[in-house]
């Protein structure tokens, strides 16, 4: 079984947006064929016949500003088109993917008197503050997952940066194992370069 790395939020209102999205693509299909028809030398009146696209065609450009006319069927307009703006609106927000990194309590022991458990926020500090003991780091972020740690790091010089990564993640072991943590791998990753120490790279 795959190890799980990402959760993605769901909203229940997501399900009427991806049912909006499949009504718009079949739509898109549909008239997409008709076009292809056309294409083949259909005849257009079989076409309309079937789609109605003509005649939905000569209905919008027969509207004048008269068909639209008095206050009431105004607002009546107006307020649709803020209304479908809100609602598709909100609608195509809810549809954003909201992935993060899984985390779970560490539990260390269980007895008849209760259990140790460690927040994952606790291995994550750790992991940050044995990094940073490195004279090579001048920034780490760590995030405990299912079964290992991972730990993104920015370094302030640029010399030596594989032996920089495994120096920072023999630190974290020997602090996992120092505070009698069950050892996890360790995966460390190079995320930028502090922008005070940019000469070293000429």
């Amino acid at each position: 079984m795959p190890r799980q790395r990402l959760h993605l939020r769901t909203s229940p209102l997501a399900l009427v947006g991806r049912l909006l999205v499949l009504l718009v693509a079949l739509a898109l299909l549909w008239y997409g064929l008709m076009t292809l028809l056309l294409a083949v030398k259909v005849a257009p009146g079989t076409v309309n016949a079937i789609s109605g696209y003509r005649t939905a065609f000569d209905w919008l450009t027969g509207l004048t500003p008269d068909d639209v006319d008095g206050a009431t069927t105004r607002g009546i307009v107006a307020g649709a088109g803020v209304l479908a703006f809100v609602v598709f609106g909100y609608l195509a927000f809810k549809e954003i993917p909201r992935p993060h990194l899984t985390r779970h309590d560490l539990h260390l022991s269980a007895g008849d008197h209760g259990q140790t458990v460690v927040e994952p926020r606790a291995v994550e500090r750790l992991a940050e503050t044995a990094a940073r003991q490195s004279s090579a780091i001048s920034g780490a972020d760590g995030r405990y997952g299912e079964d290992d740690l991972t730990l993104t790091v920015t370094v302030s010089r640029a010399r030596d940066l594989a032996g920089t990564l495994r120096d920072v993640q023999r630190r974290v072991v020997r602090a996992l194992d120092e505070h009698q943590l069950p050892p996890l791998p360790v995966n460390v990753t190079l995320t930028g370069l502090d922008r005070r120490h940019r000469r070293e790279l000429r």
